[in-house]
């Protein structure tokens, strides 16, 4: 919308506001994954490794919030790039346990540069500030409706 030109009704209320802003969001960071040959899911599922180690399939994909029917595809692309090894759990053969290699790191090194560098192009017109205050009541609106409703499930792909 230019200036000068009224607003429609919904283009006021947040939830319109919420929707655009992460449409642009999904959009920034989609592509700068792809410049690093990598989608979203990588990222989460190393970043998820390097915090609580090697996992389970299952345990990963809760830890990471990705549903577990895209959990075999994600792991199969992280392993055919050697970004994770899967290997049987001596506990219990019949499931996988998967761990971060050390292209991995390096990966999810050049992964996180991307996604400050998205951060800051997204939120570009605020301060330090105000970023801090859009993530704090981010932040509260999200623990809000997870304590109601549960985590968002992850949609399929």
């Amino acid at each position: 919308m230019s200036t000068g030109e009224t607003a429609t009704p919904w283009e006021g209320l947040p939830s319109w506001l919420l929707g655009q802003a992460t449409t642009h969001a999904q959009r920034l960071v989609g592509d700068g994954f792809s410049s690093v040959g990598a989608r979203g899911y990588h990222y989460r599922l190393l970043a998820t490794l390097e915090a609580y180690g090697p996992a389970s399939q299952a345990a990963l994909g809760r830890r990471s919030g990705i549903h577990l029917s895209d959990m075999v595809a994600a792991i199969n692309e992280l392993a055919e790039g050697g970004l994770v090894e899967r290997t049987p759990d001596p506990s219990d053969r019949r499931r996988n346990i998967i761990t971060l290699t050390s292209a991995g790191r390096r990966q999810l090194r050049r992964l996180e540069k991307r996604l400050a560098e998205c951060q800051d192009e997204l939120l570009a017109p605020l301060s330090p500030d105000e970023r801090r205050q859009l993530t704090d009541l981010l932040s509260r609106l999200l623990h809000h409706h997870n304590r109601r409703t549960g985590p968002t499930e992850e949609p399929r792909r």
